[in-house]
């Protein structure tokens, strides 16, 4: 019986997707050249306390995102096709808009109620905590009209917003930083007029005003997206659970100088590598959409890109972490250098968290994304469990351990429960090439042990690079794919 990878893929469809991955790849290669800036410029102008500061800020803002509006866009991503096929665009998109704003309304009627409880839960102070309300109304606009553009497959508008939007936050941030002296606020303002200045520019990009008429609620449409985009929010604040909780539970036990260590090592694996990730995804996810409505068989495709994710990822995670002390030193400032302890928990966590997104696009494919909530929820409360548990006994290890042992419990449920008739195929054939080829990577590091002249960067590079050679040689030879 053949494996999903060896079976018919249509090549003009293949071919789509690679063209918007190209599309797409100056966005995501600017925005890991951001976050590889980020890091060392933020650290060496702010105190480890201030930074500290920012990444709870930061944790804070992406909580109530989840909440109240980042769902709202990837329902805005899964039905865009159905609704463009029935001709239904205007009141879809105009019905997108008016539950976006309803959400933050009562976001910011719940945020006043509960303002005091809020300030003693996330130790967060009141003028930080009104910044966060305040600029989550530009996120949550960039944030459906980001899908918006991956809907209707416009990635060259999407990766220059992408572009310039990263350009103006860092630009902006460090200007604030030096004329007004504001810590860790500096870099909030820096982001809500970068964010603001954006969601101009997308509005024109995305021609969302255009569709947008007078709306007409109909429990036809809203039941549809609610089933669909609530449980993502459940299993989006699951993952941020997993992810940003021992910021929290790290600054209750240490402060914020432990805070910043943690936040440090974020900054250093989950948004730059996930940035790289994403770079298939982005354009592989919304094409599956339209295969998928389209009654064409996805599984072949989603088996093929799951095999290109784990090519890219493997070899550049097992690098980072083998490098780790160095890979800090070269992106943050040595105030931060005790992050390293955390690179290789962390880096391994993205991977395990990324691949996820393979394993668990058949539940969004059938609308079933409850149970991609229930196991990212069996995932969360592991995570809080192990950050309460392991970080007084093993302070940042505990922490890098608890966020690991999360995401590897989310991938392996995500494995073992399928769906029927979108059950996920291992990608045997590029995992045995991967095998073969790290023998030779594997040589040439412990000839480098002996080489100490060598910059640790070269290093990285080479190995990289024998890496890639060795597998491109065995995929146009003895383990060659099949023709389309």
């Amino acid at each position: 019986m053949k494996f999903a990878e060896d079976q018919y893929i249509d090549k003009e469809q293949l071919n789509a997707i690679f063209k918007d991955i190209v599309k797409y790849s100056p966005s995501k290669l600017c925005g890991m050249l951001g976050n590889a800036l980020i890091v060392p410029v933020y650290t060496h102008l702010l105190l480890p306390e201030q930074y500290g500061l920012y990444s709870l800020s930061i944790a804070f803002l992406s909580f109530l995102c989840i909440i109240f509006s980042d769902w709202v866009g990837l329902s805005g991503l899964r039905f865009f096709r159905s609704f463009q096929l029935a001709d239904e665009l205007p009141k879809y998109l105009s019905m997108l808009v008016s539950i976006l704003t309803f959400n933050i309304c009562a976001m910011f009627l719940i945020a006043f109620l509960f303002r005091h409880e809020f300030y003693d839960f996330f130790n967060i102070q009141p003028k930080y905590f009104f910044c966060i309300l305040v600029l989550i109304i530009p996120v949550a606009i960039r944030a459906l009209l980001f899908q918006l553009l991956r809907a209707q497959l416009k990635s060259v508008s999407f990766t220059f917003s992408t572009i310039l939007n990263q350009i103006m936050t860092m630009g902006l941030s460090v200007l604030i930083i030096k004329f007004f002296n504001l810590g860790a606020l500096s870099l909030l303002l820096g982001m809500g007029i970068s964010i603001t200045l954006t969601d101009l520019l997308l509005i024109y990009q995305s021609g969302i005003l255009r569709y947008f008429r007078k709306p007409n609620l109909s429990w036809n449409i809203l039941l549809p997206m609610f089933q669909y985009g609530v449980p993502i929010a459940a299993t989006s604040l699951s993952a941020w659970v997993i992810n940003q909780s021992n910021k929290f539970i790290m600054n209750s036990i240490s402060g914020f100088k432990e805070v910043g260590l943690v936040g440090v090592a974020y900054g250093l694996t989950l948004p730059l590598l996930m940035t790289i990730f994403s770079i298939i995804t982005v354009a592989v996810v919304p094409r599956i959409f339209n295969m998928f409505e389209d009654k064409i068989d996805v599984r072949p495709i989603i088996t093929r890109f799951t095999g290109y994710f784990l090519v890219v990822s493997i070899p550049l995670i097992t690098v980072v972490s083998i490098y780790a002390y160095d890979f800090v030193s070269m992106l943050s400032s040595p105030k931060f250098q005790d992050a390293y302890r955390l690179i290789p928990y962390f880096s391994f966590g993205c991977f395990f968290m990324a691949l996820s997104d393979y394993t668990t696009l058949p539940y969004h494919l059938a609308n079933k994304t409850y149970i991609d909530f229930i196991l990212k929820l069996i995932s969360g409360v592991v995570g809080i469990a192990a950050n309460i548990i392991l970080i007084p006994k093993m302070g940042l290890e505990g922490a890098g351990i608890a966020t690991l042992g999360a995401n590897f419990v989310y991938f392996f449920l995500s494995v073992i429960i399928r769906i029927r008739g979108l059950e996920f195929h291992c990608p045997f054939r590029a995992i045995l090439r991967m095998g073969i080829s790290f023998v030779p990577m594997v040589l040439l590091y412990y000839q480098f042990k002996n080489i100490a002249f060598v910059p640790a960067l070269i290093q990285m590079i080479l190995l990289l690079g024998v890496f890639y050679f060795v597998y491109w040689i065995l995929s146009r030879t003895i383990l060659k794919r099949p023709a389309l």
